[in-house]
């Protein structure tokens, strides 16, 4: 894999989240995004995501948030990955979300965002993984973690 195509890049990563709302943390995740020449169109891809949002909140307990979406923005399957001290509600019942990996896919697109989120998911329930990217001080180390992990 070329980091071009590569689910998840040094890029892509952010240990130092804005302590805001939902929106500027996503908001801050996309730009990543944009910047590294996935999704064409930021507007429309924010749009995408709160429109998924509004479905359905994507917080799941232990702290995590997932927003997620199809968008004719995205160029290629997307994994950002954010990290927030103070924390960010996605609508979890147990409260904020300090751990937040944003999943782009192309509007037309196969199901690779489902696989990601699938395989994201199982990992999610497993103490270690949650532990090693709260404890990650390293944005490359932190992508190559969950890299190997989500394909694994």
């Amino acid at each position: 894999m070329t980091t071009d195509t590569a689910l998840i890049t040094v890029d892509l990563v952010d240990l130092d989240l804005p302590a805001a709302d939902r929106a500027t943390v996503v908001r801050a995740l996309a730009q990543r995004l944009v910047a590294a020449g996935r999704v064409t169109d930021l507007d429309q891809f924010l749009a995408d995501i709160e429109a998924r949002e509004a479905q359905m909140p994507t917080g799941l307990e232990g702290g995590i948030g997932i927003p997620h979406c199809r968008s004719a923005a995205v160029t290629a399957p997307t994994l950002g990955f954010g990290r927030s001290a103070a924390g960010v509600d996605f609508g979890a019942e147990d409260g904020p979300a300090d751990l937040v990996f944003l999943i782009a896919a192309p509007a037309g697109g196969g199901d690779e965002h489902m696989t990601v989120l699938a395989a994201l998911a199982r990992r999610l329930m497993r103490k270690n993984f949650k532990d090693t990217l709260r404890s990650a001080t390293d944005p490359a180390e932190a992508a190559d973690f969950i890299a190997k992990e989500v394909s694994a």
